[in-house]
């Protein structure tokens, strides 16, 4: 199946460099281009992309309020991987919180980007290691109550809060699976039902979610 994918940043050689790299790729075809955020929004209910490569310093409109108009559109089922040349705890954060599915540094390979186009359109979560690094210690920092398993609140079940918690540390289904001998398929149905619960978009959200219901901390082995 082909990704289709639109590239919103407003350096004109940017966006035809990306362009010409993912358009290089066989899986890979590239829809449109938007100069601006609210040009961004447009082309994303116009096009319906699979995945928005969202640059987050743009006049007018910028890339996380227009990742936050896009995601929060009940039709569109776009993922976005926001790129950006600045490591800052603060896009990390606002960008995820946004509704961003990964977020990746300019600086990566062509390779890297067209892998991180496939990750993010397969619905799984993608962060960059600096990234993911700065965020945790972003959440280190929050204060919050901790989440027990089978919390009365929680609209999850023990296995599936067990399921969000190994999400949450990165495992893929597969090692999910092999974790808590079960079958990857059911591994899958058990993620499905956790974004349904919670409302929230693919993984990386899921991830947000459990770090600050502080089911997950910085440092935590179990």
């Amino acid at each position: 199946m082909t990704i289709r994918a639109l590239i919103a940043d407003d350096q004109i050689m940017i966006r035809q460099g990306f362009s010409a790299l993912l358009g290089s790729e066989p899986d890979i075809q590239v829809v449109g281009q938007a100069a601006d955020g609210v040009e961004a929004v447009a082309l994303a209910e116009e096009l319906r992309p699979d995945v928005i490569l969202m640059d987050i310093r743009m006049p007018g409109m910028d890339g996380i309020e227009a990742t936050r108009q896009i995601t929060r559109n009940g039709e569109s089922t776009a993922k976005i991987l926001v790129l950006t040349t600045f490591d800052l705890d603060e896009y990390v954060y606002e960008a995820l919180r946004a509704g961003a599915s990964g977020f990746l540094l300019k600086s990566a390979s062509a390779e890297h980007l067209a892998e991180a186009v496939r990750v993010v359109a397969a619905g799984e979560a993608l962060l960059a290691p600096s990234v993911t690094k700065r965020l945790l210690t972003r959440f280190a920092r929050m204060e919050g109550p901790q989440l027990a398993l089978a919390d009365p609140g929680s609209p999850l079940t023990e296995r599936e809060t067990e399921v969000l918690l190994l999400i949450a540390q990165g495992l893929a289904n597969g090692e999910i699976a092999a974790r808590l001998v079960i079958a990857e398929q059911t591994v899958k149905t058990y993620v499905s039902r956790i974004l349904a619960k919670l409302g929230l978009r693919d993984r990386t959200q899921a991830v947000v979610y459990a770090y600050e219901t502080g089911l997950v901390r910085p440092g935590r082995d179990d």
